[in-house]
């Protein structure tokens, strides 16, 4: 008579990592400062929101991570997710390579964890318990800041399926990107030049905006603003972007008084117009479009691209601005 048992079946790991990884997932680097006061990281991506109120947030360390020993010690760490432009990054941050930073921007927050200055989204955390469950250890942090960036193009998380990464363009940030499918731009200028933002993987772009209207702040990563001059923004440029489906609105603004004044936050820069970047913008449009403001400014004179299916309209706009309200909107 056969004698039935109630042990469990061997667990093949292979297959059933294999079936972990049907499960999609976005991509995360969590850092962390190390004794001497060293950045390190590493990617990951079990990460889950745990609670809003306390703000918890959950990440898991594999024991084999030459940085685990620190992971279980240090009083703080960040969580940083990806966009779909830093593949590359995640892939960095995977290996051993002893220069992670080296090429990758990032700075303090709150905690001192280091924050990378290019992502979707990053979370700075103290550590609110700490569980060794098999061979990771869960990580759960109580959220003291966090932030999302407005990144030129590059607003859709970086996702991860079956071991290759993918991205979810359904899922772009609303933040960076109207319901419309457009992106907003500003070109701030002033008398030393055009101010840029860095996408930290050595590139530059313009600042990006959150509404479809000229906006009198910019939003930064830190949840903080940089304050323009309200009456001295205008449309600049109106185009799509080659190969995706959203189109661009970039406006030509100015910071305001104190702000011009004051030190720029990490990863922004003025560009005198003699030494713009060119080379480390990403997108062809930009590069194109400061190109010509290059040109208007050296003259004086400036005026409003409109993209079309046959290159284009550029239309010049002469005489000073006047406020609507009173002078021209009971005649509409």
């Amino acid at each position: 008579m056969a004698v039935s048992s109630n042990e469990p079946s061997p667990i093949n790991q292979r297959d059933l990592r294999n079936a972990f990884g049907t499960f999609l997932t976005g991509v995360t680097v969590v850092t962390v400062l190390d004794e001497e006061g060293n950045p390190r990281g590493i990617t990951a991506n079990s990460f889950t929101s745990v609670s809003l109120d306390p703000p918890l947030i959950l990440i898991c360390i594999g024991n084999r991570s030459f940085s685990f020993p620190i992971f279980c010690t240090a009083p703080s760490f960040a969580v940083n997710l990806l966009h779909e432009g830093q593949a590359d990054v995640s892939s960095l941050f995977a290996s051993r390579s002893p220069d992670k930073f080296r090429s990758t921007g990032f700075g303090p927050k709150h905690t001192g964890a280091p924050v990378l200055t290019d992502c979707l989204t990053w979370f700075d955390c103290t550590v609110h318990d700490r569980v060794i469950a098999g061979d990771h250890l869960i990580l759960i942090g109580r959220v003291q800041a966090f932030g999302q960036n407005a990144t030129e193009g590059r607003t859709a998380p970086l996702g991860f399926c079956r071991g290759s990464y993918t991205t979810l363009r359904d899922a772009s940030d609303v933040g960076g990107e109207t319901p419309h499918g457009i992106r907003i731009g500003y070109l701030v200028e002033s008398d030393d030049g055009i101010l840029l933002q860095s996408d930290g993987a050595g590139g530059w772009q313009l600042p990006r905006g959150r509404s479809r209207k000229a906006e009198w702040t910019l939003p930064l990563a830190d949840g903080g603003t940089l304050p323009l001059r309200p009456d001295d923004s205008f449309l600049y440029s109106v185009f799509d972007v080659a190969g995706q489906d959203a189109g661009c609105l970039v406006y030509r603004a100015r910071l305001a008084a104190d702000a011009a004044t004051a030190t720029l936050p990490p990863g922004f820069r003025f560009f005198a117009l003699a030494s713009l970047p060119f080379d480390a913008m990403p997108m062809r449009e930009t590069r194109a479009m400061l190109r010509r403001y290059v040109r208007e400014r050296q003259a004086d004179r400036f005026g409003i691209y409109i993209d079309s299916s046959d290159g284009g309209r550029l239309a010049m706009v002469d005489g000073s601005t006047s406020p609507w309200i009173g002078a021209f909107a009971e005649n509409g």
